[in-house]
């Protein structure tokens, strides 16, 4: 018997108290005791999520929130900065370009922030600019952006910030009404610790605002709609009955550990992770890492194809490589939702045997050390 870790940046494992919250029997959507669960779970959404906006949950991936983000804030024509860092940036400025909207690229070199000042410059000379789309961690490159302080720049202007949050919520500090974060994008296989389904977006007064004047096509995802279901704990649709459930156990259990220790218990694995690298050799990625993952370069002397089919077939722990130009070029080690330091040692030490097994020249247990002394030195 071999027992499997899932060490990529989404799906996350799910908590057994979770799994067995949704294996119970399904219930109607449209009864009062469905409507008392979302009641329940709209209002810890909002102290999860650290916004007074409310938070729609629709039946979707992250994607279809980022789709929602667009369709209803943005008309035919109008323009759009989008801050494109890797894969999940660019994914924005795809969805604007579908539907007929006009996209002012900020390209940032991959594995490096997005500066807001550059930012502020965009909006200065494109004034009729509506929505500025930026992720919180760019998951294809481990970056995590200063949305602090973009969000300074663009609250200054009539523009909208919309965020997507989907890897770096509760990984990474964000408080986006204190920050200026107009919508938040969320999905539920990341930090929520939950199967892939749910997709969240909260919407400001600012952007309902925006919403009212929007004329791109939407039906399934129509924000208006939404927002007046919403309020009467309903949805316009059926809901992903089952995920919501788990929802609100999940939310339970972040609430309870409180959410600045959520983000510590990401920013201690991430540390560990990153130290366990280096002294194992190797390189980190992203200058400026999210806690939600750690972005390693593969050494030149072995093909970076080959590390993450190994350690899944051979080791059975699943990683992420890299994306677009950057597979082959690094890896991708989670440390986001239901992980502990025992799946990090486990991950560690697989990296170590997969390494050795390409040839790569690793000294063993050196990794495996620096966690353990780390661990040491760290009590809580």
């Amino acid at each position: 018997m071999k027992k499997c870790r899932l060490m990529a940046p989404g799906p996350t494992p799910v908590p057994d108290d979770v799994l067995l919250k949704m294996a119970k029997p399904i219930i109607h959507h449209r009864t009062p005791q469905f409507q008392a669960v979302l009641k329940r779970v709209n209002a810890k959404l909002k102290d999860a999520v650290k916004t007074i906006n409310p938070v729609l949950i629709l039946a979707s991936s992250g994607s279809g929130a980022m789709e929602a983000s667009v369709v209803n804030f943005l008309s035919t024509g109008d323009k759009a900065i989008v801050i494109k860092g890797g894969k999940f940036g660019e994914r924005f400025a795809e969805i604007c370009s579908a539907y007929g909207v006009e996209t002012v690229d900020y390209d940032v070199t991959w594995g490096e922030s997005a500066d807001p000042d550059i930012v502020d410059e965009m909006i200065k000379k494109n004034p009729e600019v509506k929505v500025v789309y930026s992720t919180l961690c760019e998951t294809s490159t481990g970056v995590v952006n200063d949305i602090k302080a973009i969000g300074k720049v663009v609250s200054q202007s009539d523009t909208i910030l919309v965020v997507d949050a989907i890897s770096g919520l509760f990984a990474d500090k964000f408080e986006p009404d204190n920050w200026g974060v107009d919508i938040v994008v969320a999905g539920s296989q990341k930090g929520f610790m939950l199967p892939p389904g749910l997709g969240f977006m909260s919407v400001s007064k600012k952007a309902q605002e925006l919403a009212g004047k929007s004329n791109l096509p939407k039906y399934y995802f129509d924000v208006k709609a939404a927002l007046i279901s919403h309020a009467n704990n309903n949805t316009p649709w059926t809901p992903a009955i089952s995920l919501i459930i788990g929802l609100e156990t999940v939310l339970d259990m972040l609430l309870e550990e409180g959410l600045e220790n959520v983000i510590e218990r990401h920013a201690r694995l991430a540390k560990v992770t990153r130290e366990a690298i280096k002294a194992i050799g190797l390189e980190v990625f992203a200058l400026s890492p999210s806690n939600a993952l750690t972005s390693v370069k593969v050494p030149e002397d072995i093909d970076g194809t080959l590390i993450p089919k190994m350690m899944r077939d051979e080791q059975m722990v699943t990683i992420a490589g890299g994306q677009a130009f950057l597979k082959g070029k690094i890896f991708r080690i989670a440390h986001l939702g239901y992980m502990d330091v025992f799946d990090t040692i486990s991950t560690i030490a697989a990296l170590e045997v997969v390494l050795s097994e390409l040839g790569h020249k690793v000294e063993m247990g050196k990794g495996i050390g620096k966690v353990q002394e780390l661990l040491k030195s760290d009590k809580r």
